[in-house]
Formats: C-alpha cells, structure tokens, sequence
C-alpha cells in the first residue's frame, strides 16, 4: 500500500500484533517501481530498510519485497539483486490502480496482458534462487472481469508460489464491496490464493473466507484502521471468544506517540503521515475521532503529541 505501510508503519503494526500475541506471518513492502535499469543498494534499503537486519522488523515480522514494473529481463534482474540482499521472498505488483502507475504500464493495467505477467513472473522465478519464494498480487481485472481465465493461466504456468487476490477490478476501485465470490475462480491453482479487499472486523473476515473458498488472509486498510484486527480475526476464527484481544485506544496512544517521533525527511512530512494515519482510526476509535477534531490544522509535532496523551 504505496504511502501508507512505509517502513515506520510497518514497525507499529507488527509490534502491536507481536503484543498481542498474534504476529503476522509476514508483511509486504511498498512497491519499488522498476523502470531502466537495476537500482542500487541504497533504494532497496530506502523501501525495505529491514534488510539491515536480516529483512525483518524489530518484532521478528519478515518483510517480503514488492516489486512493480513492465520489463521481464528487468524485472527479473531487479528481483535478483533483491534476493542477494536479503529479501526472503519476492512479491510482483498487478494490483496498483492508481492512474499513475498504469499510465506508465505498470501495476493493474498488466491484468489486461495476461501474456506480459506470465513472461514477468516467470522471469522473476527464474532470476530468483529456488528457496526464496515469487507471488503476485492481482485484481479481478482492469475494467471488467472477462480475462479471470486467461489470468489464472498465466499465473498456472508463471511458477508463482502464492497468489493474492484483491477482490475488486481496477474501474471499481477501493469501493464497495468487495466480490470475494469471485476469488473462487482461482481456486482450481495448486498453489495458495490469498484474499483480500473490505476487511475490516472479524466477522467480514469470515465471511469472505467462506465466499472466497480460501483460509488464507491479506489485511491491508483494515489493519491500519484496527491495529488489533489480525489478532481479533485469529481469535475469531479459532472461536476463542474467552480470550477476545482488544487494543484499547489508551493502548494506542504509546504507539502513536512513537510514530510521532520516528524518522522522516521533515516535521511537516512526519505530521502529514500522521494526520493520515489518525485520519484512519477515526473508522475504528470514537476517540481518534475528537483528537482530530482538535489538531486537524496543527502542524507543530509536539502540540499534537501534549493532545494525543491528554485524549487518555
């Protein structure tokens, strides 16, 4: 999710949910655009700074490396140098709708050229040493869903390892709803298809586990709107309601204020990242709700953090 689980994010949320008792398997990095020539070091460690310590966050998440692009000798060269630098998996972006990403051949306007994404995959799976596994990551389409067989055939005969579906075409955008039921369409892969798209609790998790016809969960918007929801989902799902984890929001305020005080290019950055982020509890906590009533227009750091440790 490009600007929004940068690596500062990813460091919150996956120590919220090693708090809680339920780490997430792993977490995919922003997508790193690949357009010329093979990037060096320094962008790799710029998008995916884990790999200073053995690709994983300081809670022990693994950070799997996102990349996007056209090109499949490029590609798969780019996947390469990612792997020899640490990265424990490849993930290939088909997904991204925004308009400028498509416009210059990348992201979701791929899923119109079935042939494209098999020729990039299995590039990439080639590139790559065997022990490290290649996925994707794909919508139903670009404007319509009539290419899903032409789809599923190419990602069959990619050599992907995993494959993630976000349960909506490119046209119908974030949207809802999301049509899980037509994630069954994949289902026929003898590799695992993972779901994603409008879940936001529990019990939409469950239901589109059931309509999808796969135990397997992506959480994107959802989890960064409830820091506790792979947790909350877990405990739904092995029907452990005695032991409902919740994350309060006096709970949050600790990571909030450590958000606040990570690293960005500047102060302005840092605050819009934030106000982003609080823009987005506000769905899941009344009380993020009155903190942004009040500091919506602050841009000073510190003023914000004195609100948010008097929002207790």
């Amino acid at each position: 999710m490009e600007g929004l689980t940068d690596p500062l994010m990813r460091q919150i949320l996956t120590q919220i949910a090693a708090d809680l008792g339920r780490p997430y398997d792993w977490s995919v990095s922003e997508f790193i655009r690949v357009t010329q020539h093979v990037l060096p070091a320094h962008v790799f460690y710029k998008y995916v700074p884990e790999l200073h310590h053995d690709a994983k966050t300081a809670s022990g998440t693994p950070i799997h490396v996102q990349l996007l692009g056209s090109e499949a000798q490029l590609m798969a060269e780019n996947a390469a140098y990612a792997a020899e630098l640490g990265a424990p998996a490849i993930d290939i972006n088909f997904g991204c709708p925004a308009k400028t990403v498509n416009s210059h051949r990348g992201g979701s306007v791929l899923l119109d050229e079935p042939e494209v994404m098999y020729e990039i995959i299995s590039a990439v799976r080639r590139a790559v040493p065997a022990h490290i596994p290649v996925s994707a990551k794909i919508r139903l389409g670009y404007t319509d869903t009539s290419k899903m067989d032409d789809i599923r055939g190419a990602i069959a005969d990619s050599g992907a390892d995993w494959l993630t579906i976000h349960a909506r075409t490119k046209t119908q955008g974030y949207k809802p709803p999301a049509y899980w039921d037509k994630i069954q369409n994949f289902n026929s892969l003898s590799i695992p298809v993972i779901a994603n798209g409008e879940i936001w609790n529990a019990e939409q998790a469950q239901n589109c586990m059931m309509q999808a016809g796969t135990q397997h969960l992506m959480l994107g918007r959802g989890a960064v709107t409830r820091p506790d929801l792979v947790a909350r989902v877990d405990n739904d799902n092995n029907k452990n309601s005695e032991n409902l984890t919740t994350l309060l929001w006096t709970d949050l305020i600790a990571h909030q204020i450590k958000f606040l005080e990570g690293a960005a290019k500047s102060d302005v950055v840092l605050v819009g990242r934030y106000k982003q982020w609080l823009g987005m509890l506000t769905k899941g906590y009344s009380e993020a709700q009155t903190l942004w009533e009040g500091i919506k227009r602050e841009k000073n750091r510190a003023v914000i953090i004195s609100a948010l440790q008097a929002s207790v």
